[in-house]
Parts: C-alpha cells; sequence; structure tokens
C-alpha cells in the first residue's frame, strides 16, 4: 500500500516477479482500444475478476490492463499520456491537478474500511494515554495521514505523540518486539498484530469514511475521443459487474486477486473485510456534491494534509478532477 512519492502515497507492492509475469502475460488482448494501469491493492487487483468474468467483453469494452509493480510509476504514466486511464488514490491525483494535467476521476472503486489501523498495545485504552508516545509509522503515508486525522478527532496533533518513521513492515515488526507503544499499519500487518494478540485497532480507516478513495482515473484526451469514451463507460458497466460478483462469490473471486499478486487465497481474504467495494448506488453518492462523503466533501481534508506537510504545490479545482458523465451513461443501460 501506500508511501507518498509525487505527494507520495505510493501502494507498496507485495508482488513476486513471478506474479508479475502473470498479470502481465495473462491480460494483453491483442488490439486493445485503451490501456489502463492498475497496481497492488484490492480494489484495482479486482479488475482482473472482470476481465477472467469476461465483463469487459460482454459490455463492449476492449481493454488492457498493464500491471506496474511500482505505483508512482502508473501515476507517472497517466500523467505523461501515456495510458488512458489509471488505478490510483484521490490523494495521488491533487498533485497533477494542481500542476494543470487533465485528468479526471470517472469511478470509485473502493474506500479502504479497516485496511488501515492505529495498533495500540492493550496497556492503552484511550487516545490521550498517546501523549509523548513512540508510534512507528512510514512518514508522508496513507498511514502519516490516518494517524494526523485519529489525533484530530480526538483533540490532538502529531505534535502530541513521537512518530518513528519506518516502512510498515518493520513497523509493525518494532510494535510486537515491544520498541514502540504504537503503530500505524494496513493488512496483512493488522490481522497479523490482531492474531499475535500483542495489540489491538484503536482507530481505522473504516473511522474516517470517505477519506481514502481509490479511483479510475482517465486522461482528458481519452475522453474527447469519442471511441475511447465509450470504451470506458464499458469498462464501468463491467466494474459494477464484478463488484456484485466479489460481494456473491467472494471464495472465487479471492483466488484469482490472490493468484496476481502471488498469495495464497487464505493470506488474501484478510483484505476484504477491511475493502468497502464501491458499485452503482456507492458511486452515484460519491459523485454527489452534497454528500458528505463524496469526492468533493474529502477533498479539501486530503489537500490540507499534503499542504501542511509541503506535498502539493499549488491550489487543486477539486470539481475540475471530476467526471460523472460515464458513470451516468453507465447507469443508463
Amino acid at each position: 500500500m501506500r508511501i507518498f512519492q509525487l505527494h507520495r502515497i505510493l501502494r507498496r507492492s507485495l508482488l513476486t516477479l513471478a506474479a508479475c509475469s502473470f498479470a502481465l502475460g495473462a491480460t494483453a488482448p491483442a488490439r486493445a482500444e485503451i490501456k489502463v494501469g492498475l497496481s497492488d491493492w484490492p480494489g484495482w487487483v479486482a479488475w482482473y475478476v472482470a476481465e477472467q468474468q469476461g465483463y469487459f467483453k460482454k459490455n463492449g469494452a476492449d481493454v488492457k490492463l498493464v500491471w506496474f509493480g511500482n505505483y508512482t510509476d502508473s501515476v507517472a504514466a497517466l500523467s505523461a499520456g501515456r495510458l488512458d486511464a489509471n488505478s490510483q488514490t484521490w490523494s495521488d491525483t491533487m498533485a497533477p491537478l494542481a500542476k494543470k494535467v487533465d485528468l479526471k476521476a470517472v469511478l470509485v472503486n473502493d474506500n479502504s474500511a479497516g485496511n488501515d489501523a492505529l495498533m495500540v498495545s492493550p496497556k492503552i485504552h484511550s487516545f490521550a494515554e498517546l501523549k509523548g508516545k513512540r508510534i512507528a509509522l512510514e512518514q508522508y503515508s496513507i498511514s502519516h495521514f490516518v494517524l494526523a486525522t485519529a489525533l484530530a478527532k480526538n483533540g490532538m496533533s502529531i505534535k502530541d505523540v513521537n512518530v518513528v518513521n519506518l516502512s510498515a513492515g518493520d513497523a509493525a515488526a518494532a510494535f510486537m518486539a515491544g520498541r514502540v507503544d504504537a503503530a500505524v499499519v494496513w493488512n496483512p500487518w493488522v490481522s497479523k498484530i490482531e492474531t499475535s494478540g500483542k495489540g489491538r485497532a484503536l482507530f481505522t480507516s473504516r473511522d474516517m469514511p470517505g477519506l481514502i478513495p481509490d479511483l479510475l482515473v482517465a486522461n482528458g484526451k481519452s475522453l474527447r475521443d469519442k471511441n475511447k469514451r465509450q470504451e470506458l463507460v464499458g469498462m464501468i458497466r463491467a466494474w459494477f459487474e464484478a463488484e456484485a460478483y466479489i460481494r456473491s462469490h467472494p471464495d472465487d473471486a479471492v483466488k484469482v486477486m490472490s493468484k496476481v499478486v502471488g498469495l495464497k487465497p487464505a493470506e488474501y481474504k484478510v483484505f476484504l473485510p477491511g475493502t468497502r467495494f464501491f458499485g452503482a448506488a456507492e458511486n452515484t453518492t460519491a459523485f454527489a456534491p452534497s454528500s458528505p462523503e463524496s469526492l468533493l466533501a474529502s477533498a479539501p481534508v486530503i489537500y490540507r494534509f499534503l499542504s501542511e506537510n509541503k506535498l502539493i504545490a499549488g491550489t487543486v479545482d477539486y470539481s475540475a478532477g471530476l467526471d460523472s458523465s460515464l458513470l451516468q451513461d453507465a447507469l443508463k443501460k
């Protein structure tokens, strides 16, 4: 999952080289109309469910899925016009928007809803008890954002704790070894800490709905191409079928997704409860300006974190980075 690079949210890949070969080799139609980047996160790996279930073909979408072992490479590829669309966070879309790159978010795949968590030792029962404590996390990451949000919701700030900058795996190890008082990590480390009995979640991404959205973001030039636009509309329709399939056949879906990233199904299954996949209804809400959980509502909170940590330069016209018209077209079918 995630460390900031551009403004550095990076989804840290769990791939092996063999898994990369599978993903690249198994997903290349001969002549695809649109090239779509994706990397290692459940809401994006789920595109392979759409592909393998035949939902792209069914909905007339000629899609070439392009796997990126390094997530930030995919963000850069979209901004450079080498992709028609990419799977990326709302956060990672803001820096290009601030630079006036022509991008539009057209679909919400999911929200993190428990996959990111502030883990504390059993002796800590409240946020007040965290004051002055050592908390391990990847600095300027989604984990950092989760901690800042959690503290703010409880009348505290980052200045009230001592942040220890470690990678997610090292943060989890340091916590379980008792070298730090708390850690902010994501699955599978959340599950591993809980299973070990050495810690519990004091706050998770479920407690900050709408603030960690994962998107399909399209190149503006591709959206203005009538043929490519229709491919993207078909792709969105395929997504809704894939989302329904994941809900109704989770074990079968996990077999597909786990194979892509080189994990056993049982290992990958821990990601599903903490991933809130978005169907048609959730997307309609996410693109509704008046909704408190919409992309427009979450944008200022995310931007503030980026700005306060000097991870973004310039202002962002949030509404200019959204295009709900493809969603509306997809729902007409």
